[in-house]
């Protein structure tokens, strides 16, 4: 027996979208055409994957009549939850892969430059693939014109770490052949955790009036030396208690359990020592409640820009030129260090562009944003 399917979003082909309603017999409820479907591809990092949701507006101006699936690790699935642009979040594994192998997709976007984000590129059925696949060698390749400059930066370190003046956002919008219009992240909470967010506020005795300051004390694994030290934190936490106005929060993930309790034993119910083992969608709530967010370039720092704080974020072996904080904060970075931005995971040089942070202007700058939201709360 033959069947119309229909051409919409709302049928699975599994149960009645609406209840009491026969789709096949009766024709659409409420028909929601798929349009231009499209896959978007980004299994690295978690701030990657929140920085890439900057395309998203643009992206739906340019197909509005479209379907949006995304591939990302089960890690960072959670970001992308509740996202108005995304249609549906697909976790990176066997079942979804399968998924995917049987839709027709026209257009295909990787962000990744891997092997494993580049395979999959190839192997899905799309009519366009934009950003980086790989060749029959494995070798990892752009795609499309648009992508060659995304892909130089991968291969010539001068041009990355020297010449390169462009934030991310704007050569991954080259990337995918669309119009860089300074977008920001795409983040929003559900009714429940606003919800969670007021009752943990009454929990530690935050109200809205105060003047909270949260440092992301870590980083992930992968480039350890991308934080501060302990000792650091300590300092400037000791200086911004003596003013006897701020509260302090410490924020982070599971790698920084420990190193936070550690921070926080130097100060007995001083301050605010969050749950760093909740997952990203709860971490992300302790995270919007500062004004400010002190952190290096970390997944910490893209989640702040995200959840629109001002942001005051330090730069070493990473490339702060990237970064855009859309005028909510300022990028401290060794301006004359020689090996500064490297990349390295393991440093010769005692990690000089960490021991040179200016603490003092970290201090100065979280002291004068204060001072000018207290004498204008609506500028920012």
């Amino acid at each position: 027996m033959n069947q119309q399917i229909p051409d919409c979003k709302n049928f699975t082909g599994y149960k009645p979208c609406f209840p009491g309603h026969n789709c096949l017999e009766e024709g659409c409820k409420e028909c929601k055409p798929f349009g231009t479907k499209i896959l978007i591809v980004n299994l690295d990092a978690m701030g990657d994957v929140l920085m890439t949701t900057a395309q998203l507006p643009s992206l739906k101006k340019k197909y509005p009549d479209s379907t949006i699936y995304w591939i990302t690790l089960k890690i960072a699935a959670g970001l992308l939850e509740n996202n108005p642009y995304i249609d549906r979040v697909l976790k990176y594994d066997f079942e979804s892969l399968s998924i995917l192998n049987s839709i027709e997709f026209d257009l295909v976007m990787n962000v990744d430059k891997s092997q494993r984000s580049g395979a999959l590129t190839m192997q899905v059925n799309a009519k366009e693939r934009l950003g980086f696949g790989i060749n029959g060698n494995g070798q990892i390749i752009p795609l499309n014109e648009g992508a060659n400059y995304n892909y130089r930066l991968g291969m010539d370190d001068h041009l990355k770490f020297r010449v390169n003046q462009r934030f991310g956002q704007d050569y991954l919008a080259e990337t995918f052949n669309l119009n860089y219009n300074r977008d920001d992240y795409v983040f929003h909470f559900t009714k429940e955790e606003e919800i969670f967010i007021k009752d943990y506020k009454n929990s530690v005795g935050v109200n809205d009036s105060d003047m909270i300051i949260g440092f992301n004390t870590g980083c992930s694994l992968l480039f350890p030396n991308k934080k501060m030290t302990v000792e650091q934190h300590v300092a400037l936490i000791e200086k911004f208690l003596s003013y006897n106005r701020y509260k302090i929060m410490l924020l982070g993930g599971p790698e920084d359990t420990e190193r936070n309790r550690t921070i926080a034993e130097q100060f007995p119910g001083k301050v605010i020592l969050t749950p760093t083992e909740d997952g990203v969608r709860r971490g992300a709530c302790y995270e919007s409640i500062p004004q400010v967010i002190i952190t290096g370039d970390s997944f910490g720092m893209h989640l702040a820009i995200a959840l629109k704080k001002y942001v005051i974020a330090w730069f070493g072996l990473s490339c702060w030129t990237e970064i855009d904080l859309y005028e909510r904060g300022v990028k401290l970075f060794p301006e004359n260090l020689f090996c500064a931005p490297c990349w390295k995971k393991s440093c010769p040089y005692n990690l000089e562009c960490i021991q040179m942070i200016d603490l003092e202007k970290i201090v100065n700058e979280t002291v004068n944003y204060f001072d000018r939201l207290k004498s204008d709360p609506a500028k920012n």
